[in-house]
């Protein structure tokens, strides 16, 4: 899908939706043509990784998962999944309040203005990305945990709110790296930040 990119910092991470014309892959999530993407110097390094397989630290601290690693990256894949369809429906409805189950700041509020701000403009989005994800590493303290994908967008295309037709902009999509960190809060796992990449 043809989509914007939302470069943000904090951990320096960059975000497509659906707006201008990017190609993101949910994982490299999706992107559209709304406001112009910030300039952002940096990148997303995730660092800490923890060996496959292996149990999670013993004594652990309040609010830390205390399943096992495998669980943990499971239910990982899952909210990445489900963060997908939901970004895909909040371009598409032009509410951004579901975003708040499955997001935090900084990336909830990134696309929660932006959503508003094509709403504003009479528009919404709708695209579609087959998604291939895979747990690229996590933290020691097992609290956050980055997701790679190499995402296929198909098409993204814009259409008024208004009358439900097509408006130029938009177009084919392409195949792109995606990485996404999620974050534990004590009772489940959100995305925090999110970053488009080269070609895949």
């Amino acid at each position: 899908m043809s989509s914007r990119v939302h470069r943000f910092r904090s951990g320096s991470t960059l975000h497509s939706t659906p707006l201008t014309c990017l190609i993101t892959a949910a994982l490299v999530t999706l992107t559209a043509c709304g406001n112009n993407p910030p300039k952002n110097s940096g990148s997303f390094n995730p660092a800490g990784t923890t060996a496959p397989g292996s149990a999670p630290p013993s004594a652990l601290a309040t609010g830390q998962p205390t399943t096992s690693i495998a669980e943990i990256d499971k239910t990982v894949l899952a909210r990445y999944r489900e963060y997908q369809d939901t970004y895909k429906k909040v371009y598409a409805d032009g509410d951004p309040a579901p975003l708040t189950d499955i997001a935090i700041d900084p990336l909830l509020g990134i696309i929660t203005k932006d959503v508003e701000a094509v709403k504003r403009q009479g528009r919404i989005w709708r695209f579609t990305n087959l998604l291939n994800p895979k747990i690229k590493n996590r933290s020691k303290d097992l609290k956050s945990v980055v997701v790679i994908d190499c995402v296929r967008t198909l098409g993204a295309y814009v259409f008024s709110a208004k009358t439900g037709k097509r408006l130029p902009g938009g177009g084919r999509g392409g195949t792109y790296v995606y990485q996404a960190r999620f974050r534990y809060d004590g009772v489940t796992w959100k995305i925090a930040e999110a970053q488009k990449g080269k070609k895949c």
